[in-house]
């Protein structure tokens, strides 16, 4: 069976194809575009990061359809990470496509147009009340420009309910926030495809509110995003990372059982007073059961901040307590 991530074109329903472009420096090392051949133009589900390869491979792919650049005429992205939504931007530049996305991502896109040199900061001071004093000295210390644009804003804000109606198909925008605050997935009823970008991964568990002034319960609203989803008829699975697969519903419900067995985990993890770190050190990561201490530091953060989506939401149910002291979140039973 070929790698997800092998370069190339692949065809996966009538008039729609994937094309994986590449990322710098990540574990996923690539990204799902979706091609939807709409007559004489073409539209995009999600864009690509922007960097030259991820370009190159684009244009590339596209030429193997008999196409180019200035065939994209909309490009659709699923939430405001970089690896979705970066390039679109690039793309309109070179030959003015027109970019959508979802209405609530305008918080963070405001905050990453208008208070960037802010942000490092911020995530920094999250990590401090998180007990990962280590990880927030890194963050601090990051070069400039770690938020990696170019940022603008998009043409057309989504509002919940929207359906994109395209020459020959019409989508149906879903909010699905919880991954990021404003994404959506993009039903085609007609075709039974869900073009779910990062709300539901075949392999990989998403990662929770990774974005600019998080909101407080995103893992409560990424489980209720998966129960829409899943409350809605089974369709084919297009992913923004991973394979294609036939059922949607399939793995909606490993999430909703991977996350209740994460919450009872990370319940029995804590200790009176501990900090949200020392929970996350005491936890195994990723599927392969790694450790803590064998991330690199990137995913150290995404752990900190896995742990502190699955304690805030203990907290809610009533199952944990809360203190803040001296400025650092200490949780208990």
């Amino acid at each position: 069976m070929t790698d997800w991530t092998t370069p190339g074109v692949y065809p996966v329903a009538p008039g729609v194809h994937r094309i994986p472009l590449p990322l710098p420096n990540d574990g996923l090392r690539a990204v799902n575009v979706y091609v939807i051949s709409d007559g004489d133009s073409l539209v995009l589900v999600d864009s690509g990061w922007a960097i030259v390869e991820s370009l190159d491979a684009l244009e590339r792919g596209l030429a193997t359809l008999g196409a180019g650049l200035a065939d994209i005429t909309r490009i659709l992205v699923t939430h405001i990470h970089r690896d979705h939504y970066t390039q679109a931007v690039t793309i309109r530049e070179r030959v003015g496509s027109t970019v959508a996305l979802g209405i609530g991502e305008k918080p963070s896109m405001d905050l990453l147009l208008n208070e960037q040199d802010q942000l490092t900061g911020r995530n920094a001071e999250r990590m401090e009340r998180c007990g990962a004093d280590d990880l927030a000295a890194l963050m601090r210390n990051a070069p400039a420009g770690a938020n990696g644009g170019p940022w603008e804003a998009p043409d057309d804000w989504l509002e919940a309910g929207d359906s994109v109606v395209l020459n020959c198909r019409t989508l149906d925008s879903v909010p699905t926030p919880g991954h990021t605050r404003g994404h959506v997935v993009f039903v085609d009823d007609a075709a039974d495809l869900l073009f779910a970008g990062d709300h539901v991964l075949p392999t990989i568990t998403p990662s929770i509110a990774v974005e600019p002034g998080p909101p407080r319960l995103a893992l409560g609203d990424y489980l209720d995003s998966l129960r829409v989803v899943r409350g809605m008829p089974d369709r084919m699975l297009l992913p923004a990372h991973g394979e294609v697969t036939d059922s949607a519903h399939k793995r909606i419900d490993e999430l909703l059982i991977h996350h209740d067995t994460r919450l009872a985990d990370t319940q029995a993890a804590v200790t009176q007073g501990c900090t949200v770190a020392e929970v996350a050190k005491a936890l195994l990561w990723t599927r392969h059961g790694r450790t803590y201490a064998e991330l690199d530091a990137f995913n150290q953060i995404l752990a900190v901040g896995e742990t502190s989506a699955h304690l805030d939401l203990l907290v809610h149910q009533g199952l944990l307590s809360r203190q803040e002291l001296s400025g650092v979140s200490r949780f208990g039973s």
